[in-house]
């Protein structure tokens, strides 16, 4: 996009693809997977409703910038030195809902805060998103069901929206990466809580702390809203220990044919004390986000280095306007 933007993570979405699948030691049920394939199609077809709004033909009429595959009509992309990523202007996706900072907090437009996170910068944008989605969501989304799933996914970017308003201020941003994040976070925390029931806890654990990093070293780079993803993830790290929980093993079994006495709880006592404590900073880190973020204040205020954590400066770039 131009310098005026943010996508978050349009360009650290491959690697997800690879994830690999982990024996678990359970006897719950799969469950058909349908949310995540049309959280898919929401994001694609408000995708088309942006660039039939955005109309770059009329919104370029008579100036020497042309735009990109003009055979699309109406349809057809931005300039690439406004935008690389074949996608509509900053200002359609300022109209169309993304987040910025002085619109939530002194123009009273919070809901940019949810719907930010369903618009993107461009095709190769949403094509990365959604290829994740898919790779992360589709698996979750059979072993937990639709509704824990959901509601992480979306908790997740509204997590991110909140933590990237607090920090990046004088930049649009829009995209689902918070929300991916938040699955991520929440494949971690079901592996840390669920840790008994995995037959290669390490091989598991080892790949998505890689795999986790990886993602978030992309977000260094400069017009990558890394606070999306950084509040995505401990959103959804935490409401992984809350809403998936296995029931430690044996306990199915014993329900079904009395055959195992010894496995009374359906889970462990570290379960629940890692449930509670989830719960509790859930509440107190969005209860403390909101405020501060309704206020006015900036979260740079607060810590001098963490605008590091979203742009790195270099001699290849600088991170002005962060």
């Amino acid at each position: 996009m131009a310098s005026g933007d943010l996508e978050r993570g349009a360009k650290n979405r491959g690697n997800n693809s690879n994830f690999p699948s982990f024996h678990v030691e359970t006897a719950e049920k799969q469950w058909t997977s349908w949310l995540i394939p049309m959280f898919v199609v929401a994001n694609i077809a408000v995708f088309i409703v942006v660039m039939y709004v955005n109309d770059c033909p009329k919104r370029n009429f008579g100036s020497e910038r042309s735009c990109v595959a003009k055979f699309l009509g109406r349809f057809s992309f931005q300039p690439l030195k406004e935008n690389p990523l074949f996608g509509p202007s900053s200002a359609t996706l300022e109209k169309m809902g993304a987040l910025e900072w002085n619109k939530v907090v002194h123009g009273d437009q919070g809901w940019r805060l949810i719907t930010c996170m369903w618009l993107h910068a461009g095709v190769i944008h949403v094509l990365a998103n959604m290829l994740s989605l898919v790779f992360i969501g589709i698996r979750l989304e059979q072993q937990f069901g639709f509704v824990r799933v959901g509601l992480i996914y979306l908790v997740s970017g509204f997590g991110g929206s909140i933590l990237s308003s607090l920090f990046i201020q004088r930049n649009i941003s829009v995209g689902a990466s918070g929300a991916l994040f938040g699955l991520l976070g929440a494949m971690l925390s079901e592996l840390l809580t669920n840790w008994t029931i995995y037959s290669n806890k390490i091989a598991a654990l080892l790949t998505l702390v890689v795999i986790i990093a990886i993602n978030l070293a992309v977000g260094i780079l400069p017009h990558v809203d890394n606070f999306a993803h950084i509040g995505g993830f401990f959103t959804g790290f935490l409401l992984g220990f809350v809403l998936l929980l296995r029931p430690q093993f044996g306990w199915v079994e014993s329900r079904q044919f009395l055959a195992d006495a010894r496995v009374k709880s359906k889970h462990k006592a570290y379960q629940y004390m890692f449930l509670m404590a989830a719960a509790v900073l859930i509440i107190a880190g969005f209860t403390l986000g909101l405020v501060m973020l309704f206020k006015g204040e900036n979260g740079n205020d607060h810590c001098s280095w963490c605008h590091y954590l979203s742009c790195v400066p270099t001699s290849k770039w600088n991170c002005e306007n962060r």
